[in-house]
């Protein structure tokens, strides 16, 4: 349950110039939050010009504000950083190889599952409804997919998740309901599962699950 609840926290605790979880917060008149020498030295390099901004909303101050430290934000992370390790975002931004997340606007984190059922991958933040929603939680999720429009069905837009044995090749439950009805059709796991049980005598299939 800690690992949820620090998950959760990441985007709020975390300073946007650094990109780390906050150290000795200091918030900022317009609201945001940034580690005190972080907010010093982006001001610093604007005192000639004597106009002071927000980093993020970049809302303007004049004259430059005194900073205080937020002792209630230093208690919040403090509870939350015994609770459990807390990752900066910067750990989790999707890479080159990474499976972005579909719903993280801007810089996208990593997706840590897909859900075949939404047709959607999702970041470690974005997948907790499909654990704590009760109609959500009957979706069906897989470790990240790349090309997840290959395990699309190209006529029904449905997922592949039944082989057709008679045809050899993976079909939708709408292929089975009309195609390939009355053919001998079972789930791609159990297809999957008799093609990497050794038999002898048998030669897998060469169709990729």
């Amino acid at each position: 349950m800690a690992e949820n609840t620090n998950s959760l926290s990441l985007d709020q605790y975390n300073c946007s110039v650094c990109l780390e979880v906050l150290k000795d917060p200091a918030t900022i008149p317009c609201g945001h939050n940034y580690c005190m020498d972080c907010i010093k030295a982006y001001w610093d390099q604007s005192d000639t010009a004597g106009i002071y901004s927000c980093p993020q909303c970049r809302m303007e101050f004049f004259p430059r504000p005194v900073l205080y430290k937020n002792y209630m934000l230093m208690d919040v992370i403090g509870k939350l950083k015994q609770m459990g390790p807390l990752h900066t975002l910067s750990e989790s931004y999707a890479g080159p190889n990474d499976v972005p997340c579909d719903v993280c606007t801007g810089r996208k984190q990593s997706a840590v599952k897909t859900c075949l059922t939404c047709l959607a991958s999702y970041c470690e933040i974005h997948i907790q409804p499909h654990t704590e929603s009760e109609a959500l939680k009957k979706h069906k999720l897989e470790h990240p997919t790349v090309n997840l429009a290959q395990k699309l069905c190209s006529k029904h837009n449905k997922i592949l998740e039944m082989f057709c044995r008679t045809d050899q090749t993976c079909i939708c439950l709408l292929c089975m309901a009309t195609e390939h009805i009355n053919h001998n059709a079972v789930t791609t796991e159990i297809e999957r599962a008799r093609c990497q049980s050794p038999q002898p005598g048998i030669t897998s299939s060469s169709n990729t699950f």
